[in-house]
């Protein structure tokens, strides 16, 4: 049988790759192949980046005005909201990420594209009082240009509004490449943008490889700004090649997130908490929090009271809502996964839970590991230092709050952390000090179009959503007007 064939969006045109090569996705849940991919290059990142920067220089789009934007966005929000089922179904196919969950995701969707559509016209410069007499100042804001946006494979659909809708909000054009292992959901979401109206060039969506088409448009001269989320090696990669071109960049990169439950804590909240940090979408997230702090005074009933829940967690098919753990996205993670389950038991930690592969003939032959859970882990260790980006979580030990913060501080991420008390001086003092860009304080994995998200240390720069985000796709201008009667002294500094 063959598999279904789909074509890049450049410049308002559905095509080939230049090269005419394609690439198979596969399905996580069965690891069979289902759709052919276009293999792009240097020269469609030609094509597509020559595209939006005519769109922005001189197409209809140059000429669109603030308000209009904010419609076009809001349209597209409401495309999205109709098509929000298949969309998710989609992401299922191609991510194996749960139904329930990518359902809830696409439905919540087109809430950016109506707040970046809201915000779109909100954007005010300001008039400055200046010590100079005889001259009028004021400031403007203005698009940076090209940008490029480079999405990961655990969220696809999200993760690219969080770039898109302030990008397009605030007056630019933008080159897409998802992750070549999930790329069918934007190239089904380019049809979409046309149906809105948005005019040819504004959005160009194109797949491949990193190092072939990836690289290519971070490294191009018209290219004003990248905004990147995935690993943190890659992300370095984009960075340096960023700032030989003096480009903007947002990055949103890798997590070690401490998840800490106090003596004083909801003890089936906080189990429930931690089940959702670190097995929910199968530990495939970047906020993941693979560090469990357990005060010491609890940590036997805690960890007993974790093992019991995580043991009746469902796997299966993905695409039924009464599946709780999906396969692994890719077959790189998969091995990778396996190779830190592996250097725990190295390192001396204990599995209390799982450790192994799941039965492929009981799970669809996918890439299935099962939920796992080291204790007697230090944090020195490297399960507890590094990104494992999968279904392993370490627990570690602490005896009071001085402890709990140096422990969860000593990682090179900062980008997430959990704190579980009924004290509300604990909730804020560990709000305080924690070095993390998001702290929850009795929840988590929550976030927001609202609520501004990225990472400290090596976890990121600069930030996505909330109402600030939109200037990380924005320059500012200073306008000096004179209103004297004549020129002064020309070889004086004004």
């Amino acid at each position: 049988m063959s598999l279904p064939k789909y074509e890049i969006l450049i410049g308002g045109k559905w095509r080939a790759a230049a090269s005419g090569e394609t690439f198979e996705t596969d399905n996580p849940y069965t690891g069979e192949p289902w759709a052919l991919i276009p293999r792009c290059g240097a020269a469609d990142a030609e094509a597509a980046v020559e595209a939006a920067s005519e769109a922005f220089e001189t197409g209809p789009w140059a000429g669109t005005n603030a308000s209009q934007r904010g419609a076009l966005l809001r349209r597209l929000g409401d495309l999205l909201a109709e098509n929000a089922e298949a969309l998710a179904q989609t992401e299922v196919r191609d991510n194996g990420k749960l139904i329930a969950e990518m359902l809830a995701q696409t439905r919540y969707l087109p809430q950016w594209y109506y707040y970046y559509g809201g915000l779109a016209d909100k954007i005010e410069g300001g008039v400055i009082p200046t010590d100079k007499a005889g001259v009028f100042n004021y400031t403007r804001w203005e698009p940076l240009g090209v940008c490029v946006a480079i999405v990961p494979w655990n969220s696809p659909l999200l993760i690219l509004a969080w770039k898109l809708a302030p990008a397009l909000a605030a007056g630019n054009t933008i080159v897409v490449k998802p992750s070549e292992f999930t790329s069918v959901s934007a190239l089904e979401f380019g049809r979409l943008i046309e149906k809105a109206g948005f005019p040819p060039g504004v959005v160009n969506i194109v797949t491949g490889f990193g190092g072939e088409i990836g690289a290519a448009l971070v490294e191009h001269p018209k290219v004003a700004k990248i905004a990147f989320t995935g690993g943190e090696m890659s992300g370095a990669r984009v960075y340096e090649s960023a700032a030989r071109g003096l480009k903007h960049v947002t990055l949103e990169l890798g997590g070690k997130s401490p998840n800490i439950v106090f003596d004083d804590a909801i003890l089936e909240d906080a189990v429930k908490g931690a089940i959702s940090g670190i097995f929910a979408a199968t530990g495939q997230t970047c906020i993941a929090g693979s560090r469990l702090l357990v005060q010491k005074s609890i940590h036997n009933e805690f960890v007993d009271k974790l093992v019991a829940f995580a043991r009746t967690a469902k796997m299966g098919d993905p695409s039924l809502f009464e599946t709780q753990v999906g396969p692994v996205t890719t077959p790189p993670q998969y091995r990778k996964i396996l190779d830190y389950i592996a250097i725990g038991k190295s390192e001396g930690a204990d599995i209390v839970l799982g450790g192994k592969p799941a039965d492929k003939e009981k799970f669809g032959g996918g890439r299935f590991i099962e939920p796992t859970i080291f204790t007697g882990v230090g944090n020195r260790m490297r399960i507890a230092q590094e990104e494992i980006f999968g279904p392993v979580l370490s627990v570690i030990p602490f005896a009071d709050e001085e402890e709990a913060v140096r422990v969860a501080n000593d990682t090179i991420y900062g980008l997430a952390a959990g704190v579980w008390t009924q004290s509300i001086r604990r909730a804020v003092l560990m709000a305080e000090r924690l070095k993390a860009g998001t702290v929850w304080v009795n929840t988590y994995r929550a976030v927001s179009f609202t609520s501004p998200f990225g990472g400290y240390k090596r976890s990121g720069i600069g930030r996505e959503n909330g109402a600030d985000a939109i200037y990380e796709y924005l320059q500012q201008k200073s306008v000096w007007i004179s209103t004297a009667t004549e020129v002064p002294n020309p070889f004086v500094l004004r």
